[in-house]
């Protein structure tokens, strides 16, 4: 039977039901019935109209979906194990330099330096150039320190050490003023490379013959905790050497069991101790 014949059955049976109703009833239910059916009937042809109209399209869409879905968990899958080889090699080439086999560390970084995951080949590319100057190679050693600088896919910080390791290595052949230009961007109090760059910008200062700038920056290192120790010490040495000995009065002030708590003063004796 098809749908047609039995929206008919319904129909005359509705009809016949509403035989039994008052007149007023039967011309309004036999219209509500009629426009069921019409609506029914438009529902159908939409929803016909609508899979021939987009249906290829919208199983295509799935297909790709489905297709990208499994795609994204291969290459994952893939990464997390080339992943894990990049880090055996990684570990390799450590090894190789605790061991001053400084050849077998440069053929176990050679595969990381083309590695797709950054970290490794800035890493492998940073440790070429150290194991460079290991080799007393300094020339070898900042062009590789260049290349990593150059590199803006690479991360910054390892960015920032080439360039602080690359500096160094020139130091002595360089101007002061392009020192200075080079490393005034890191020689702030906060950034990671303060104690090495401030260092070498305070040291081109004076060879600048600019005391008043060399001066503060040191006393700025000396009083950085973050700082590494040998640095803040030699910062300290300076400053003095330029007439600022703040930091020093202040470390002896805070440590000085002599300072008076109550006044917050030092005693005679702490005082001439600082003079």
């Amino acid at each position: 039977m098809t749908r047609l014949e039995t929206r008919k059955i319904l129909k005359e049976a509705e009809l016949a039901k509403d035989d039994k109703e008052t007149p007023e009833e039967q011309p309004d239910r036999q219209e509500q019935v009629f426009m069921r059916e019409v609506d029914d009937a438009v529902r159908e042809a939409d929803l016909k109209n609508f899979g021939s109209r987009y249906g290829i399209w919208i199983g295509a869409m799935i297909v790709v979906g489905l297709a990208s879905l499994a795609g994204w968990i291969f290459y994952n899958n893939n990464l997390e194990e080339e992943a894990g080889v990049r880090s055996e090699e990684y570990v390799a080439a450590i090894d190789s330099v605790k061991r001053n086999n400084l050849d077998g560390a440069t053929t176990a970084l050679k595969p990381l330096e083309e590695a797709p995951q950054e970290g490794y080949r800035a890493a492998a590319k940073l440790m070429q150039a150290n194991i460079a100057l290991e080799k007393n190679d300094p020339k070898a050693a900042i062009t590789g320190y260049k290349a990593i600088v150059a590199d803006a896919e690479l991360p910054q910080p390892f960015r920032d050490l080439a360039l602080i390791r690359q500096t160094t290595a020139e130091f002595d052949d360089l101007e002061p003023q392009a020192i200075v230009d080079r490393l005034k961007p890191l020689a702030v109090p906060g950034n990671p490379w303060f104690g090495s760059a401030g260092e070498m910008v305070a040291l081109s200062y004076l060879n600048l013959d600019k005391a008043d700038l060399a001066g503060p920056l040191f006393a700025q290192l000396a009083k950085d905790e973050t700082v590494p120790p040998t640095i803040r010490s030699r910062a300290l040495q300076m400053a003095g050497v330029q007439g600022i000995d703040a930091v020093e009065t202040d470390t002896e002030t805070d440590n000085n069991p002599a300072t008076d708590a109550s006044s917050g003063t030092a005693s005679p004796a702490s005082e001439g101790e600082t003079e």
